[in-house]
Order: C-alpha cells, then sequence, then structure tokens
C-alpha cells in the first residue's frame, strides 16, 4: 500500500490541477511544495514525464509496480515458488477474482474453495502435511489434491468442465455429442466430445477435458 501511495497523490493532484486553479486562485497557489515535492521525487527515480501531466493513476503506478515484481521475482529461491508467481502474473489468471458471485449461474464459490483458490495464489499453507489415501505424501501446500487420481471432487470437475463445453458449442448453434463410443485414441481413450457437423476441411474437431 505505501507503494501506492504517491502514485495515487500525484494522480488525484493531476487530475483536478484546473479545478483547484478556478477555487484556489485568490487564496492559494495550486502548485503546492506537496505535490511538487512527489512530483520530483517520482521524476527522479522514474524520469520526467511531458509537460501536460497524466490523469491516470495506471500511468503512475507501473513503474514502481515493475520494479516491485523484480525484485520479488529475484527472491524467489525455489522452483514451486517460481511456477506460481508466474502463474499469477500471466494475463487474465486472477478474472475469477472477478466474478460476480451469482449462484443461479454457477458462480458463487463456497468459503472452502475460497480458501482453496486464494491459498494457492499466494503459496500459502493449506493443510497439515499428511499422507494421502492413494499413499503419496502431501505437503502443506496440498497441491497432490489437484492431481490425486483418487480425489472425491476429480470427476466431478472434469464432468461440469465437459458440460460447461459442450454448452458453449449448443450455444453458438454447433451440435455436438459427449464421450462418443466408437472413437478410440491410441492410447485405448477415447475423447471427451465431438462435433456432429464438419468444423474445418470436412473434419469434425474433437475435444479433451483435462
Amino acid at each position: 500500500m505505501s507503494q501506492l501511495a504517491s502514485p495515487a497523490f500525484i494522480a488525484s493532484a493531476a487530475s483536478t490541477l484546473s479545478i483547484q486553479d478556478y477555487i484556489l486562485k485568490d487564496c492559494i497557489k495550486s502548485d503546492s511544495e506537496f505535490f511538487q515535492s512527489y512530483l520530483s521525487a517520482w521524476s527522479a527515480k522514474f524520469g520526467d514525464v511531458q509537460d501536460i501531466l497524466p490523469t491516470k493513476q495506471p500511468f503512475w503506478d507501473r513503474p514502481g509496480l515493475l520494479e516491485d515484481k523484480a525484485l520479488v521475482e529475484a527472491s524467489l529461491n525455489s522452483i514451486h515458488f517460481r511456477a506460481s508467481f508466474f502463474a499469477a502474473s500471466t494475463h487474465h489468471s486472477g478474472d475469477w477474482l472477478f466474478a460476480m458471485p451469482i449462484a443461479s449461474c454457477g458462480l458463487r464459490l463456497d468459503d472452502e474453495a475460497v480458501r482453496v483458490a486464494v491459498g494457492s495464489r499466494l503459496r500459502l499453507d493449506l493443510c497439515v502435511p499428511h499422507q494421502c489415501h492413494c499413499g503419496s505424501l502431501v505437503d502443506a501446500r496440498e497441491l497432490h489434491s489437484f492431481v490425486c487420481k483418487r480425489a472425491p471432487g476429480r470427476s466431478a470437475r472434469h464432468y461440469a468442465l465437459n458440460d460447461l463445453i459442450a454448452r458453449s458449442f449448443a450455444s453458438a448453434g454447433v451440435p455436438v455429442t459427449k464421450e462418443p463410443s466408437g472413437l478410440f485414441r491410441t492410447v485405448g481413450k477415447r475423447p471427451d466430445g465431438l462435433t456432429l457437423v464438419p468444423w474445418q476441411s470436412g473434419k469434425s474437431v474433437c475435444w479433451d477435458v483435462m
């Protein structure tokens, strides 16, 4: 929060300079010493700005955020931490945080789901280390639950995601069938869905949910 205090103040002051000139023209100078001191400190660290000061806070935030990101990335000393950091930094990876919790649309997460999702995003310990009923050792970050083949929610999540893809095709007017019989991959498994009409070059498209 302290890193954003100065950019927030500069953006707010820069966006109201014309109003300050109008309201305070007879009693005080609009170029206050506080604004100039913060602007000088920012310019000394990240470079001078043009004559017209930007009024959007992301302009003032971005250099400091990139600097902090580089410091955090340099301090990561394990493969797990680096993977979690890069995953959380990926574009659109945090869009689920902005979803409206509408239960009728399936967008409402229960408390446990929120705890696990936020903990995984922030690399926090989620449980006490223990041995899974499949025989594998589960560490405090509980990542094993996402890949355990005997996890109780694995199949439910798979079917729910596959149904979501099938309904998306149906909304676009493309008829599909889920888990088509008589169509197998080289490893003996069948795909999770297949379009019933040609998709490209006279061929149907199939998908597999992971």
